[in-house]
């Protein structure tokens, strides 16, 4: 008999909330409604706290020091690393490299992996949904080495045509990259089975899981992803780092992105070699402030639990998505059957700056525009639009506050 699955317990929302004063603050006169997490989450009290003690009392530069407060600097650091490794279960440290965030990490892995393995004629697979730092980095390898671009189609709900990606995979083909989630529409992507099929290629898989990791529990020995980055600042923590995951193997086949101190082994002014993993890819004096903010990061929410945040995620976007679609004239793009984090809409004929605009007067942030996904909006014929998206603070008040203020400002663009 299959033991009872313990049911995953609600989020208590006010002992949440309580840890970000800035939802105190009021805008416009009216009480802050925070809705714009996909573009950069708030930063709870723990993780402020844990970078001012980090400077306060541990300041040191890492790697260098044999003095106690180097030391300690360093194992701050280091811990950090570990941190991160045991967030995403990798199998080991050494593939874990602080960067300065997903689009540091794309650009990482497309200049290193592409100098080594791309030749003219070479391909590499992208989709239609994908966010402007997982295009550009790609095409700027490719006009280097004469490798192309190919692009998979996806279909009005913002799903991948699977049957369409895969006719793309052929001998040609040295990297499929890809959204774990979908910054613009919220399109949760099969990658268990692209990574397969691209696998049975021996074709290697980047995913760009910047708007995953704030909202699903991810494992990469179980995805068996190649290369996996994301961003601190969208899962609670600091601006300005982040972390490139990658296959061991890989790693070390691919040459350094920059170069300086600690990422050297022994200099000389005819030939420099490299350190070890993962400091090869670690040039000059890192971030440590902000690795042990995004290992806070990372505590906060592993107390809550991820469990509990994708449930509670659910919950926001089930109940959004109703009340938005009760307003006349509105318009939802991208209603993927597995989707999380972001509900996109128009309004009418009515620009998403103008209503974003009037949003704003009533205390509601929201992000309007492209979102760095240009070519998606080109497809479906649009500007942009109005992007509503969802942190473990917000709460059905936060909805219903956006679902009035749609309501009003649609009065008020008649």
């Amino acid at each position: 008999m299959t033991p009872a699955t313990e049911p995953v317990r609600p989020v208590d929302l006010q002992a949440v909330r309580s840890q970000f004063p800035i939802l105190g603050r009021k805008m416009n006169g009216q009480p802050l409604v925070f809705l714009d997490s996909a573009a950069s989450s708030q930063k709870p009290v723990s993780v402020l706290e844990a970078m001012d003690q980090y400077y306060l009392t541990r300041h040191a530069n890492v790697h260098r020091g044999v003095y106690q407060l180097s030391q300690e600097a360093t194992e701050a650091f280091e811990q950090a690393r570990r941190a991160v490794q045991g967030f995403i279960n990798a199998a080991s440290d050494r593939e874990i490299i602080f960067t300065r965030g997903a689009t540091e990490g794309i650009n990482l892995v497309a200049s290193s992996f592409g100098r080594q393995f791309f030749k003219p004629g070479d391909e590499i697979v992208l989709s239609r949904l994908e966010h402007h730092s997982n295009i550009v980095p790609w095409q700027l390898i490719a006009e280097q080495t004469g490798a192309k671009i190919r692009v998979a189609p996806i279909n009005e709900a913002g799903e991948l045509l699977l049957d369409e990606w895969e006719k793309l995979l052929n001998e040609r083909t040295k990297m499929v990259t890809i959204a774990h989630v979908s910054n613009a529409l919220g399109s949760i992507f099969p990658v268990e089975e692209l990574i397969a099929k691209a696998h049975e290629r021996d074709i290697p898989v980047l995913l760009d899981g910047a708007q995953a990791v704030p909202h699903l529990p991810v494992d990469v020995q179980a995805l068996d992803v190649d290369f996996y980055v994301f961003s601190a600042h969208k899962m609670y923590g600091p601006t300005g780092i982040g972390a490139l995951y990658g296959k061991e193997k890989w790693l070390d086949a691919m040459p350094p992105y920059h170069g300086g101190g600690e990422m050297i082994s022994n200099v000389t002014f005819e030939k420099t070699t490299f350190n070890e993993l993962p400091f090869k890819f670690e040039a000059g004096t890192p971030d440590m402030a902000g690795a042990v903010g995004l290992e806070a990061a990372i505590l906060f929410m592993e107390g809550i639990g991820l469990d509990t945040i994708r449930q509670h995620d659910k919950t926001l976007l089930d109940y959004a998505t109703e009340k938005l679609l009760s307003v006349p004239d509105l318009k939802i793009f991208g209603n993927a059957r597995q989707k999380t984090g972001a509900v996109s809409f128009l309004m009418g004929n009515h620009h998403p700056y103008d209503v974003g605009a009037l949003l704003d007067q009533q205390g509601i942030a929201v992000r309007t525009g492209h979102h760095c996904t240009q070519p998606l909006m080109d497809w479906y014929g649009i500007p942009g639009t109005v992007r509503a998206s969802f942190g473990v603070y917000n709460n059905l008040e936060d909805i219903d506050r956006l679902v009035a203020g749609v309501e009003r400002a649609a009065r008020m663009l008649g």
